[in-house]
């Protein structure tokens, strides 16, 4: 590091990046800031830095910003062949919902469907409010209870997505197979989170139910739809590729790479089935990819930065500052600690978020000989948590989606589902010392 500076002050660019994050600066802005201040710390050339950008466009980082692209991409495919509304369509067709209690438990799984299908919380979701409104409205469900339902359910596709960006980060990042991870993380936290939100949403309807109600305007927003022959083939072909592909992908224990395969072939496919030419498929995938291409370059740039950080010493100076700690403490208080470093002390995407956290800790996690599934529990509460501990935009969109304006009840879930996290990740510790 220049002029022998000491080791932590490495972590300069990482304090920036929070802080900036934090007070919800541009992600790109911050992340392209804290490039500059890694390279002046560590004595970078112009021809240096580009060559440690040129290496970030190789980095799994990069890749994760490329599939987060392409998935988008595959999802404006779904919705120009109207794929993802007939999904929609069909699931509460298929369960016929007869009772307000079944209209809150049908909009909680279509959520976490579409959200897993599709890897974007605010996008599937956007997806199907329209469709959903009209339909829980009848059923005396409030604007406050909804988005309390769609956070907390949407969120958990996130978890449970074979192909959506933070499965297939912790994936690579604890080199755990999709069945691992789903049976040891992504699902008992998809649960607990599920449970939580199923309660907190049935307390908020209980007491705003006559209170609030949706508008004649919102009960009249949902246009009817007939699938057409070629929406329905393609909608068929959707699922049939897709769960082939996943179960070849489980079978052959594929990396995060398969993801990029997978949402080709099933965009071609879908839309070939939907009537669609090579070169419109081509079009529908580049106008989905380039919303999210600040975040693909995003993602390129988070590699150098977090490179940089590594190159001062920072991250070794930290394991043996937090030695003594971990010696008292065990175990435990590690994955408890880290996980809360996770949830309060680590903002911005939550895909960078497990990262930075997994660079914070692994060389401790590698001391300790930590199995990788607690690990990987301790990246998916630090990461995905923060979105429910604060009033983050993911959780202010829903209430946008669902036409409330009921901060109160959200931050409630948000709280309720933090402190089950935080017990469970505590049992989790315990059980594992035992």
């Amino acid at each position: 590091m220049i002029f022998g500076l000491p080791a932590l002050i490495g972590f300069l660019p990482l304090a920036i990046y929070l802080y900036l994050a934090f007070k919800g600066k541009d992600l790109l802005v911050t992340v392209v800031i804290c490039v500059l201040v890694g390279a002046i710390l560590t004595g970078q050339t112009p021809v240096s830095l580009s060559a440690e950008i040129a290496k970030g466009l190789q980095s799994f980082l990069g890749l994760i910003g490329f599939i987060i692209m392409m998935g988008a991409g595959l999802g404006e495919v779904l919705t120009e062949t109207k794929v993802a509304r007939n999904l929609v369509d069909v699931l509460i067709k298929k369960v016929g919902i007869k009772s307000q209690n079944q209209a809150i438990i049908v909009t909680m799984l279509i959520s976490t469907l579409l959200v897993s299908l599709l890897g974007t919380l605010a996008g599937a979701n956007a997806m199907i409010t329209p469709i959903l409104i009209p339909i829980v409205a009848s059923f005396g469900i409030t604007p406050n209870a909804l988005a309390v339902i769609l956070h907390g359910a949407g969120a958990c596709g996130l978890f449970l997505g074979p192909f959506v960006p933070p499965v297939i980060t912790l994936m690579g990042l604890t080199n755990l197979s999709y069945g691992e991870y789903l049976v040891s993380v992504g699902l008992p936290v998809a649960i607990l989170v599920l449970l939580s939100t199923y309660y907190t949403g049935r307390k908020v309807q209980k007491q705003y139910e006559g209170v609030e109600t949706y508008s004649q305007e919102d009960l009249n927003i949902n246009e009817d739809f007939t699938a057409t022959p070629e929406t329905s083939r393609a909608t068929f072909v959707f699922a049939l590729v897709m769960i082939g592909m996943l179960i070849y992908g489980i079978f052959a224990k594929a990396g995060a790479a398969y993801a990029v395969l997978v949402m080709l072939v099933v965009a071609f496919s879908t839309g070939l089935a939907a009537g669609k030419s090579l070169m419109e498929i081509v079009q529908s995938l580049i106008k989905g990819s380039t919303r999210m291409f600040w975040l693909f370059f995003m993602f390129v740039l988070y590699d150098p930065f977090l490179n940089f950080v590594t190159m001062t010493g920072a991250f070794e100076k930290l394991g043996e500052l937090l030695k003594p700690l971990i010696e008292v403490s065990g175990d435990i208080g590690f994955i408890i600690i880290s996980t809360l470093v996770g949830v309060f002390g680590v903002s911005g995407a939550a895909v960078a978020q497990s990262v930075v956290l997994n660079d914070l800790f692994k060389n401790i996690v590698a001391d300790i000989n930590l199995p990788m599934t607690i690990w990987a529990t301790v990246l998916l509460i630090g990461s995905q948590i923060t979105s429910f501990a604060y009033p983050t935009g993911d959780m202010i969109g829903q209430m946008g989606l669902a036409r409330s304006k009921d901060l109160k009840s959200m931050i409630r879930n948000g709280i309720t589902i933090t402190i089950v996290m935080i017990i469970y990740i505590i049992l989790r510790a315990v059980i594992y010392s035992l």
